[in-house]
């Protein structure tokens, strides 16, 4: 299904750019090549076939190709402004049957979901490859002394920055119980009913535990900071360092596999796993923005590897998605393009609900308002995947109020909603659609699991 899907949207982009004849038939009077009817137009009356040979020269196609990119058809140039600064106005067009002067609206959708999914898989290689590229310079730092020593001296700065930082939360800390305990017995004095020797016990056994938890943290503060300039000491005396860097990641990908392959399927226990994952990850240190450290595959627990003499699926699948993500990805894009394909009843369904009093509009009026929604969404999000870092930030928060203003718009324009009628339509609508859209990912994410 994906070989058509792609083929579909392959002849949609074709058919925007496609040369429409602007001069009459030269064929005609000549009989059809497949009925044999004379031909009156550019097409047969008889079958409907074109007339166009279609035999064009390479400088011809080239040409063409040229023409057909700017002048768009005409209908493209009317669609995509529309489609962005007026969807109202676009969506009444198709449900009054202006069709021919736009771009069909399924066609579009093709497209913008093509793009969509092109744009989201480069962004995911780009991160990817600018991680390694990272890597690659750091480990480059690190197979000379004086990067190992450039290395280390940062990581003694950050230890000491996060040492004193914790000395002086522990001290805020100290100081905020004793003033509290302080507090608490001053109004407890100030009503003569009370017991001022319980009063006074109260208050010199909150102050006396203050001093012992601050003693504890900062135990723990130093101890943390000793074990950093160990760790930064054994990276300025190891020449292995820049290797270790680049099998960091195999390394962690492969042990945390290990890890969820022995993990418990209690429920009960799902949480402990989870926590002591968590800790271990937390425990790591960082090279240069790296990490070297491991969760360790021999504190899994052999006896929960298995669930009823087989590896439970879900396991399974996530121990294979953490050794090979890249295959992840390619089945997970692989299923996307047809699952995107379900948000568009999903949305279709949403605007039926809200309409169901207006009965003059019928479900095809529906469905066609969420293509052009749907190709606002992909477009406007490919768009953002593709643009430099800096600016794409910018964008996303420019889309979480274009869109609803957008969907506003829709509603307005397309359905003649009153203004507090298209505000609660929007809310519900975006709201639904967005727990589709969630749903559909999450499906997406733990299928693609099952079919690694």
């Amino acid at each position: 299904m994906t070989g058509e899907m792609e083929a579909a949207a392959a002849d949609s982009v074709t058919a925007f750019f496609k040369r429409r004849g602007k001069h009459a038939s030269e064929g005609v009077g000549k009989p059809c090549a497949n009925c044999g009817t004379a031909l009156e137009g550019p097409y047969c009356h008889a079958c409907g076939q074109n007339a166009d040979n279609h035999k064009r020269s390479i400088g011809h196609l080239i040409w063409e190709a040229i023409e057909g990119m700017f002048h768009l058809d005409g209908r493209l140039a009317l669609t995509l402004p529309a489609l962005f600064f007026k969807p109202g106005g676009l969506a009444k067009d198709y449900m009054e049957g202006r069709i021919v002067r736009h771009v069909p609206p399924f066609r579009t959708f093709l497209v913008a979901l093509l793009l969509f999914i092109f744009a989201a898989e480069h962004a995911i290689h780009s991160a990817q490859h600018h991680a390694e590229e990272q890597a690659h310079k750091r480990a480059e730092a690190l197979a000379t002394p004086q990067g190992r020593a450039a290395e280390a001296a940062r990581m003694r700065a950050e230890a000491a920055t996060d040492r004193d930082a914790r000395l002086k939360e522990a001290a805020e800390d100290r100081d905020s119980t004793l003033a509290e305990a302080a507090a608490d017995r001053d109004e407890a004095l100030k009503d003569p009913d009370e017991d001022r020797a319980k009063v006074q016990e109260r208050y010199q056994a909150a102050a006396a535990k203050a001093p012992i938890r601050y003693q504890k943290d900062v135990a723990k503060a130093q101890t943390r900071y000793a074990e950093a300039l160990a760790k930064a000491d054994h990276l300025q005396n190891n020449p292995l360092a820049a290797q270790e860097i680049l099998k960091a990641d195999e390394t962690m990908r492969r042990k945390a596999a290990e890890r969820i392959r022995g993990a418990s399927l209690d429920p009960t226990r799902i949480g402990e796993e989870a926590s002591a994952l968590a800790e271990e990850a937390g425990d790591t240190t960082t090279v240069g923005g790296v990490n070297v450290k491991t969760p360790e595959a021999h504190d899994a627990k052999p006896g929960d590897a298995a669930h009823g003499d087989k590896v439970h699926w879900f396991k399974a699948g996530l121990a294979k998605a953490f050794e090979n993500p890249e295959y992840y990805m390619v089945v997970m894009f692989g299923w996307g393009h047809r699952l995107a394909v379900l948000l568009l009843p999903m949305l279709g369904l949403s605007l039926t609900l809200v309409y169901l009093n207006k009965r003059q509009f019928f479900v095809y009026d529906h469905l066609i308002v969420a293509t052009n929604l749907l190709s606002f969404a992909f477009l406007t999000n490919a768009l953002g995947l593709v643009l430099p870092d800096p600016v794409r930030k910018w964008w996303f928060l420019l889309l979480v109020v274009w869109t609803p203003i957008n969907l506003f718009q829709t509603l307005r324009g397309a359905y003649g909603s009153s203004i507090f009628g298209a505000i609660v339509k929007t809310l519900f609508v975006w709201w639904s659609t967005m727990v589709s859209f969630v749903f559909l990912l999450s499906v997406l994410l733990v299928f693609a699991l099952a079919q690694i």
